[in-house]
């Protein structure tokens, strides 16, 4: 009995422990004064004026997205072939390859945005956004393999196998008979690896040239106090988005089981 009136008082402490201060920046993101904290001074829009007034936010938002919807691009195009290569015909090196695009994962971010960061150095390309481009791509294929693999080995093979008896060839098997029930998922890897690309600072603080993302915009302004409320604000509108795009992966996601 103890156990059982325990563990909805963990479960409730550890979200609000979880959530709480993610629920601070959109409320004090309206806080009518630079200093976040209680009792508010008042409510006012003006930060969020601000914010659209502020030409360095809207470079930071530009470079994050053309980044973030190419490195989602890739990384989605090569997880999709990977895993049904490892699901379906099942070449030899399909397995490993399948678990070195997961390996990322498990590496510290600080190791990868170095090791990355030695490699575009030596092949001249320097810090720049084709270099986050690369980079991001090793960070979101993870979870895009991961998402299409489940939904990739959720599909009868027989659906293949009489595919490829009726004489259609392997590109044919793939475009006409799995691709369409995977698109759901291929959709929900790509909106996932959008968000992974968008929010990430690690590997993007290493490859950065003169053209920052939206995150390490966020950084650089921490400086300053006066920038606090601001970025507050930018942080409020992107909580809100990638709420609404993880949801929408996750509906995805289910959609791809039916």
């Amino acid at each position: 009995m103890k156990q059982g009136r325990l563990l909805p008082l963990y479960i409730g402490a550890y979200i609000v422990f979880l959530y709480l201060p993610v629920a601070l920046i959109p409320l004090f993101s309206f806080n009518d004064s630079i200093q976040a904290a209680f009792p508010m001074k008042g409510l006012t829009l003006e930060w969020y004026r601000t914010l659209l007034q502020t030409p360095a936010i809207g470079q930071a938002l530009k470079n994050s997205l053309v980044i973030a919807l190419a490195a989602a691009s890739i990384a989605t195009l090569c997880a999709t072939t990977i895993t049904y290569l490892e699901v379906f015909p099942r070449p030899v090196l399909s397995r490993l390859i399948g678990v070195l695009a997961r390996l990322p994962i498990l590496i510290p971010g600080v190791i990868v945005g170095i090791a990355l960061l030695i490699l575009v150095n030596l092949a001249g390309l320097g810090p720049s956004r084709i270099a986050i481009v690369l980079g991001h791509v090793l960070v979101c294929l993870p979870a895009a393999v991961t998402v299409l693999r489940a939904r990739f080995a959720a599909i009868p093979r027989s659906i293949a196998e009489a595919a490829a008896d009726l004489g259609a060839s392997d590109f044919t098997v793939f475009r006409r008979a799995v691709l369409p029930l995977a698109w759901s998922a291929i959709g929900s890897a790509f909106t996932l690896s959008f968000l992974t690309s968008f929010d990430e600072f690690i590997v993007a603080y290493f490859l950065a040239g003169t053209e920052p993302t939206l995150p390490l915009y966020i950084w650089s302004q921490l400086r300053f106090p006066k920038s606090l409320p601001v970025v507050m604000a930018l942080g409020a509108l992107i909580l809100l988005v990638s709420v609404l795009l993880a949801g929408l992966a996750e509906l995805l996601r289910r959609r791809s089981r039916v």
